[in-house]
C-alpha cells in the first residue's frame, strides 16, 4: 500500500506521510482542482476578488485533498511570516531601490 489513506492522510500502517501537488484533476468528482490549487496563495494574501474568494471557499470545503494543500499553504506563509517578520533591509539599500524604482518609473513615464 502507499501509506496514505483516501485522504491523503497517513494510514493505520504508520508510514510517513508524502504529498505532491496535483497537477491535473485531483478527484474526479472535482475537476476544477488544479485551478483552486494554482490560486491558493491569492486566497491566502488576499489578493483575489469577493467572487473568486467565494468560489475557491466553497471549492474548498467540498475537497478534502484541496483543503489539505491550502492548509500546507497557510502554515507555509505563516511560517515565513514568523521567521522573517520584522526584517528590514539596510537605509543605503532601501534608498538605492527608490532610486531606481524612480529612474524606471520616469523612463517608462
Amino acid at each position: 500500500m502507499s501509506g496514505t489513506d483516501a485522504t491523503g492522510g497517513a494510514d493505520a500502517s504508520g508510514a510517513d506521510e508524502r504529498w505532491s501537488p496535483p497537477v491535473g484533476p485531483v478527484d474526479p468528482d472535482h475537476p476544477e482542482c488544479a485551478a483552486v490549487i494554482a490560486e491558493v496563495w491569492t486566497l491566502l494574501d488576499g489578493e483575489c476578488t469577493g467572487e473568486t474568494r467565494d468560489k475557491l471557499r466553497q471549492h474548498l470545503e467540498d475537497c478534502p485533498t484541496c483543503l489539505r494543500h491550502y492548509g500546507i499553504e497557510e502554515k507555509i506563509k505563516n511560517l515565513i511570516a514568523v521567521k522573517c517578520g520584522g526584517e528590514r533591509a539596510p537605509e543605503t539599500l532601501r534608498e538605492r531601490l527608490r532610486i531606481q524604482i524612480s529612474r524606471t518609473t520616469i523612463i517608462r513615464g
